[in-house]
């Protein structure tokens, strides 16, 4: 099946810190794709702005050199990364001072979409949105992204929300999360919402529980000081986990309108309950043969801060009432994997007697690597001598079934930039929603911090601290296993 490139107006894209390693491996790359595939008009430009000393010319070299890195694309030629880079400028810019404004004023003259991307720290989301307007570079039609982390606790996140709405209304504000952009994410309210065959089964009656995973091999090596800062709550389930529970829970909006569908959201996590300290695990990694400890990564001598959390939440809805959802995420962990599993309960009653076995429904979306959806269904298992019952998958992998032969699923940030670009901001946070996302982390993070709880240490390469086993397990469940 071939997909449908469906063109957009011209624009302007500006990229601040279109130096820095997001731009360079992500970004770029992507814009990248979406020129080769098509989608990028004649008068599309893109225009880098950093601190760097570069000319458009070496800025052009720089970023050449980063795609035929990071943007391997089959069929696209010499020539086709040589006619995309003729797209871009560049600008010298300081984001607290006057140097290169004047110039990057100049450029923005023409009379098309206007995007600015904030690939830089929350540090200088203020200084940039003032001088966005200082400068006359903002009018009613432009639109700023902004990157996580997006604050570190509720009081942060209501600053940064206040700075951005003293110059831009919500409707130009796009607050990314790359997991949003995933073909399985949106996939997930396609299998939700436009197949009869499971929204009347999705809610506690028929689902005994959901289970949320995003596993890292990768340590915080590179990273040590801003994850020391925050940790695998802050970084991973305020944001990334919130929005994958929240398109798990959410009931059906109205309409697939941006409003509509992040109205459905926000309830969900203003049903969250608050998480008791028994149904949290923290862990740490610690050193291995071959692996330095989380503490010789970040360069510290004592260290609390989780490297791997676990937890159950409870949603206190009509829908849920009574059905867990168990969180994790980790680094060092034994493969790289995000799944999310929704597992059916038993069957009131087994025809078929004990020695057929206990068997479940599971409906798992994997988010990456193979991206797809695999629905377990229980058969009979073939041959003579009485019914014997097995699990066997129906399965989907996305890049078979979508894609034509040997092309890659698109980047989240392809459709995500596109998104931007159209004004569409259904895959994006409100900063109602950012907030009430906040509002429910921050007592979590209270608690152990005011009580000074030591992080549980684990074996890279394994599945976390013993610890997060025994969460499920005195519930009569069990983690399904981390796999590639």
């Amino acid at each position: 099946m071939v997909s449908r490139v469906i063109p957009v107006e011209d624009f302007d894209l500006v990229i601040f810190g279109a130096t820095g390693d997001l731009a360079q491996r992500k970004i770029l790359p992507s814009l990248f794709r979406r020129f080769h595939a098509g989608q990028m008009p004649e008068g599309a430009r893109v225009i880098g702005a950093a601190r760097s000393a570069h000319s458009p010319e070496s800025f052009r070299a720089f970023v050449l050199e980063g795609l035929c890195e990071f943007a391997q694309v089959k069929g696209a030629t010499r020539a086709d990364y040589a006619a995309f880079v003729t797209r871009l400028d560049y600008v010298t810019v300081d984001a607290r001072g006057t140097e290169g404004w004047e110039r990057l004023r100049a450029l923005c003259q023409r009379a098309v979409t206007r995007a600015f991307y904030f690939s830089v720290g929350p540090s200088l989301f203020e200084d940039l949105a003032q001088r966005l307007h200082l400068y006359g570079l903002a009018g009613a039609e432009t639109r700023i992204v902004v990157e996580k982390p997006f604050g570190r606790d509720l009081a942060s996140a209501k600053l940064l929300n206040a700075a951005l709405a003293a110059h831009f209304e919500e409707r130009q504000i796009y607050r990314i999360d790359h997991y949003l952009g995933k073909e399985t994410v949106q996939n997930l309210m396609a299998v939700r919402f436009g197949n009869m065959l499971f929204e009347p089964l999705w809610n506690s009656q028929y689902i005994d529980h959901i289970q949320i995973t995003v596993a890292e091999t990768v340590g915080v090596s590179g990273r040590g000081e801003y994850y020391n800062r925050a940790g695998a709550m802050r970084d991973m389930v305020q944001n990334h986990l919130m929005q994958l529970l929240c398109l798990i829970a959410m009931e059906p909006p109205a309409r697939f309108e941006p409003d509509a569908v992040r109205d459905e959201k926000l309830k969900v996590i203003r049903a969250l309950e608050p998480v008791a300290p028994q149904d949290l695990v923290r862990g740490q990694y610690g050193p291995s043969a071959d692996t330095q400890s989380y503490l010789q990564d970040v360069g510290a001598s004592e260290s609390q801060t989780e490297s791997f959390i676990a937890l159950k939440a409870h949603i206190s809805n009509w829908r849920w009432a009574g059905t867990p959802f168990y969180l994790r995420t980790g680094k060092r962990l034994k493969h790289r994997a995000s799944e999310i599993a929704v597992v059916f309960k038993d069957t009131p009653h087994s025809i078929f007697g004990e020695e057929a076995g206990r068997h479940r429904n599971i409906l798992s979306i994997r988010l990456q690597p193979n991206e797809g959806i695999e629905l377990g269904v229980t058969i009979k298992e073939p041959g003579p001598g009485g019914m014997r019952l097995i699990d066997v998958p129906l399965d989907m992998s996305f890049a078979e079934a979508l894609g034509p032969e040997g092309e890659a699923v698109p980047d989240a940030y392809e459709r995500l930039i596109m998104d931007v670009i159209r004004g569409n901001q259904t895959l994006f946070m409100r900063d109602d929603e950012v907030e009430a996302a906040w509002r429910w982390t921050d007592p979590i993070v209270q608690s152990w911090e005011g009580c000074g709880a030591a992080a549980l240490s684990y074996v890279p390469g394994s599945a976390g601290p013993e610890e997060a086993l025994r969460l499920m397990q005195r519930d009569g469940r069990r983690w399904r296993e981390i796999r590639e």
